[in-house]
């Protein structure tokens, strides 16, 4: 991608989701994700239906006469992208790239997040960590980020989940907000990292596919190829038996994931390429601000 068009697509993608964060996700978002705490504003006086426990004995004294403190939600957050960057990414079929998708939902998540004066990083994996983005503010700062998640090359194509939450956890040790952002086609088991960056941090889980990561077209011989492991190989699609144990390993593989962030108390949704992933985040969030 040459850089004209790399500025136009992150024009493009800027443009529609900051009007999203902006005019639909504000106050979801803020509902959804709570500050670490209540800090002290101001003492005021004593009005009726006031906490007692709130009254500010030395200021009354000196007043002689009910003074209260009052708290306001230390908003500021923390805000992280654990975003998946192997070379299944890169497929798209029944609509954008997951790539492109990935991309426009971490820009709407930035948006929202310094919306509320939250602070954004991101960290890039495939089956390795390819590169940290140190949590900032500002305009400037998500452009950088978005022009990264558009044109970013990975050194290398396969899937560690549980590596790169494990590099998370060690990463961040004050809590924050962390939205794992795959495809999850990955073998490997992130059960445990994943229950330890729990107990620390709030995880939410997106996942973005492509219909046909899951379905087969029945087209007849085909060649395909694995782009993670480059492995190829002709498949008869025409087989009835071929297109059900294909799509029996895609549901197994589903269920395998949908157990595992349940099991660990991890909020997800499901999207594909050609859904409408605004519909998708509302129902993350306005789940969220019911708890």
């Amino acid at each position: 991608m040459d850089s004209n068009e790399l500025i136009k697509k992150v024009r493009k993608i800027e443009i529609k989701t900051r009007g999203l964060s902006q005019n639909i996700f504000a106050g979801e978002y803020h509902s959804a994700f709570k500050g670490r705490g209540m800090m002290f504003a101001e003492v005021r006086e004593y009005q009726y239906g006031d906490d007692i426990r709130d009254i500010d004995w030395n200021v009354t004294a000196r007043h002689n006469h009910p003074y209260v403190k009052v708290y306001e939600e230390e908003r500021e957050l923390t805000v992280m992208l654990l975003v998946d960057v192997s070379a299944s990414r890169n497929f798209g079929a029944e609509g954008p790239e997951k790539r492109e998708m990935i991309a426009e939902i971490a820009a709407t998540i930035a948006f929202s997040a310094i919306q509320n004066n939250d602070k954004i990083g991101a960290i890039f994996f495939s089956d390795k960590i390819e590169k940290f983005i140190t949590p900032k503010k500002g305009r400037k700062h998500i452009l950088f980020l978005i022009r990264e998640l558009l044109d970013f090359r990975p050194e290398n194509k396969g899937t560690d989940i549980a590596n790169a939450v494990r590099y998370f956890s060690d990463a961040l040790k004050r809590r924050c907000t962390m939205f794992l952002i795959s495809d999850f086609i990955d073998s490997s088991d992130y059960r445990t990292p994943l229950t330890v960056a729990v107990s620390r941090h709030d995880i939410m889980a997106i996942q973005v596919y492509d219909k046909r990561d899951g379905e087969l077209p029945n087209v007849g011989l085909m060649n395909v190829t694995d782009l993670e492991t480059g492995e190829s190989r002709w498949i008869d699609t025409g087989s009835s038996r071929t297109r059900k144990a294909y799509n029996k390993w895609w549901y197994d593989r589903q269920q395998q994931m949908s157990n595992t962030l349940r099991s660990t108390r991890v909020d997800f949704v499901s999207v594909a390429t050609d859904e409408n992933y605004v519909k998708a985040l509302m129902g993350l969030f306005k789940n969220r601000s019911t708890l």
